[in-house]
């Protein structure tokens, strides 16, 4: 997959792949459609940051749910 590119589709495979990664119980409240292209970026850092990592902490699950929350469409 190339994340270079700013596309609903590597929105919504970024967005699956946290999803899956923090194991998110509510899984409506994480949703591709909240998001755009325009917080492409952060978006991009938060996934790349989920990657590197093989677990999390409540308080981090917690922080990076938040800021997704933040990204969200208004």
């Amino acid at each position: 997959m190339d994340l270079s590119q700013k596309t609903v589709e590597n929105v919504e495979y970024m967005i699956e792949t946290i999803k899956d990664k923090l194991r998110v119980l509510n899984l409506g409240a994480i949703k591709p459609s909240h998001f755009d292209e325009e917080m492409y970026e952060e978006l991009k850092e938060i996934y790349e940051m989920v990657q590197r990592k093989n677990s999390f902490s409540p308080n981090e699950m917690q922080a990076l749910v938040e800021e997704l929350g933040n990204l969200r469409k208004k």
